[in-house]
């Protein structure tokens, strides 16, 4: 796959489609490589009229990692009372941002549409203020505003966003699954087999989980985002699952209220992962808000 030096780091990316097709940028979650935009999606994306693009946010996958920075404490930016403090982050997620953009300059692409899931949904919604004008279209799946007045996620899920270390790949897969098992949803019939391979070449193409906890910092240390959305006038749509234990429907509805005009499609039974039954819905979704 093909690299790009963004902002001071190297990115690694993907593309499908045509190069001269509407560019569509896809930005994942805590953690999840550029893998977890599957290619079939991704090719699917692309015979709507995309160029599509994915690729691992710093600090995942083959992108630049972060280790010699020093992690500041969760517990710290968690609390009610951190406001006042000054805590140092390893990076932000308004540098999480800036790296899509940097991304489209390197492609000499000057605007496009934004689509991002989980922790790539807050990115994609921090774009849209901080680089209005490059934005054809945002779409935030399964995220939220942060608004801390929010049902937090059950301590199943939470505890899924940090599981124990591992020695080897048979141990990353099993856990992977079990964590899925936790985050998935009830409304569709489990898919083991992808979800063991996609895991497989998670670990395949890099393990690296300290990169977690720093891309978490980033989330907490930007805390809410809603007076922002508030102000963003861009087609917007928000996709979300019923049934997501991690970030509930509330907070796909609070995404959806907090931005004038936006759009919201909830699918019943769906939980913090796209099944594949669900990708008519959700591609036909981005594609009907973009193409408009």
């Amino acid at each position: 796959m093909p690299r790009a030096q963004v902002n001071e780091i190297t990115i690694e990316y993907d593309t499908f489609g045509r190069n001269d097709a509407d560019p569509l940028l896809l930005v994942m979650g805590l953690g999840a490589q550029l893998v977890f935009w599957e290619e079939e999606f991704c090719e699917s994306l692309a015979s709507k009229g995309f160029h599509v693009i994915r690729f691992d946010n710093r600090d995942c996958g083959l992108s630049t990692k972060f280790d010699k920075a020093d992690v500041p404490s969760l517990k710290t930016l968690m609390s009610n009372d951190h406001s006042n403090e000054a805590v140092a982050l390893p990076y932000t997620m308004d540098d999480l941002a800036d790296d899509s953009i940097g991304l489209l300059d390197t492609l000499g692409i000057q605007s496009a549409h934004f689509v991002g899931a989980s922790m790539g949904g807050m990115i994609v919604q921090t774009v849209g203020w901080r680089h209005r004008e490059r934005v054809r279209s945002i779409t935030s799946i399964m995220s939220t505003t942060g608004d801390p007045s929010l049902p937090p996620p059950s301590p199943e899920a939470l505890s899924v966003l940090f599981p124990p270390p591992v020695s080897g790949k048979d141990e990353y897969v099993k856990n992977a699954l079990k964590s899925w098992e936790v985050v998935r949803g009830s409304g569709y019939v489990p898919d083991i087999d992808r979800i063991r391979k996609r895991s497989e070449r998670s670990w395949d193409r890099c393990y690296a989980p300290e990169g977690v906890q720093r891309q978490m910092a980033a989330i907490l240390g930007q805390g809410s985002r809603k007076a922002q959305l508030s102000e963003l006038s861009v087609p917007f749509l928000v996709i979300h699952g019923t049934d997501d234990p991690l970030l509930s429907q509330e907070c796909g509805q609070d995404t959806a209220d907090a931005v004038s005009g936006a759009e919201i499609i909830l699918i019943e039974g769906m939980g913090h992962d796209m099944p594949r039954e669900t990708w008519p819905i959700i591609i036909n979704g981005i594609a009907n808000l973009a193409l408009a």
